[in-house]
Parts: structure tokens; sequence; C-alpha cells
């Protein structure tokens, strides 16, 4: 079964007051919960699977750190029904201290694009207030292709994932889910 994301706005929630590991489910526009991930506990190396329902029948996609531990970790997108690398991500170390900020690439590990945050002031008054929500923006080539939008909400975790400004479809919509879960659950962790 292959996954298929047909509109352009998607809801991930992250379960609350989950004791060990983290849970995600996200909602396509109509609010239908169409995907369910579950990242484990206590694991050295990041892996998430993400499945098309609670019952954890069909895996669609795989999140996985390269290594064990690593300040500008690299996180590879697999598609789980094919065994293909969809793309990944490589988290720009300490340029991410100060503004969160990653590079996405393809499938042979090229270059793309870039997911940052929205701005340095903004991101640094963010280090400090803790409930200003986080906005991200991801671009191919030139190309400005999609928002992220994290809703402050103290019980909650919610992030909005607008695919609608690429409209020349040059990002794969699994990557972007996948980067929003990702920075979901690492930020959860922080948190």
């Amino acid at each position: 079964m292959t996954l298929e994301l047909t509109g352009d706005v998607y809801v991930i929630r992250r379960k609350f007051l989950k004791l060990f590991g983290n849970e995600f489910r996200v909602f396509d526009p109509t609010q239908k919960e169409i995907l369910f991930s579950r990242q484990k506990a206590f694991k050295l190396r990041e892996d998430i699977r993400v499945w098309t329902g609670e019952d954890m029948q069909t895996e669609v996609l795989w999140i996985q750190a390269r290594q064990i531990v690593d300040f500008s970790a690299a996180y590879d997108v697999i598609d789980a029904t094919t065994n293909q690398k969809v793309g990944a991500f490589k988290r720009k170390g300490l340029k991410s201290i100060v503004r969160d900020e990653w590079i996405l690439m393809d499938a042979n590990d090229r270059e793309v694009g870039i997911f940052q945050e929205d701005s340095v002031g903004m991101a640094i008054l963010r280090r400090f207030i803790n409930i200003i929500p986080q906005k991200f923006h991801m671009q191919v080539g030139n190309a400005h292709v999609a928002n992220l939008k994290q809703n402050w909400n103290p019980f909650v975790m919610r992030v909005t994932v607008d695919l609608s400004p690429d409209t020349q479809r040059l990002l794969d919509k699994r990557l972007a889910i996948a980067m929003a879960i990702l920075h979901s659950a690492i930020e959860g962790r922080q948190n």
C-alpha cells in the first residue's frame, strides 16, 4: 500500500501525558486521522515508525537516525512499503542552537532545500519565553514550499503543515510530514 497524500494542510498532534515515548496522530484537511506514529522510549538511536492506523498493521514510513548521538544528526526517511529511501534531514548543529535549521536531502543525499525557523529574533525570544509557538518554512531550491506552525496549547502539542505554497509540487509530502513528526519528537524530548 502506497501512502497517498492528496491534501495541502495536515495537522500533527502529540499525545498528552504519555509517560514513555511519544505518540503522534496525523489528520488530513477533513480532520480525518490518516496516520499514527509511535516513538519508542529509551532508544539511543531515534527510530520513529508511521502507520496507517493505531492498530499498527500497515507501516508506511520509517524515520531513523544514522548515528546514536550526533549534534549535527542526520535522519533517513524510508518508505516502509517499498523499503526505498524518500529523503533525509540533517540538522545544522551549531546554527540550530540559536535558530533551528535543517538541510533537506533527496534519496541520494544531495542537498535540495532547507527547513528553518522563521526568524533569528523570534527564535532567540522563544528560547527564553517557551510559550511562543515555533514557525518554520521549507524551501526546495529557491522556492518556498511549506509552512509549519506550532499552535501553542499547554496540553496538546499541535503542528499545522501547510503545503499550499508548493504549487509546482517540488516537495514530497511524506518528507514534510516526517519532518513535522521528527521535529515534534525532538522538541517533546527537550521540553
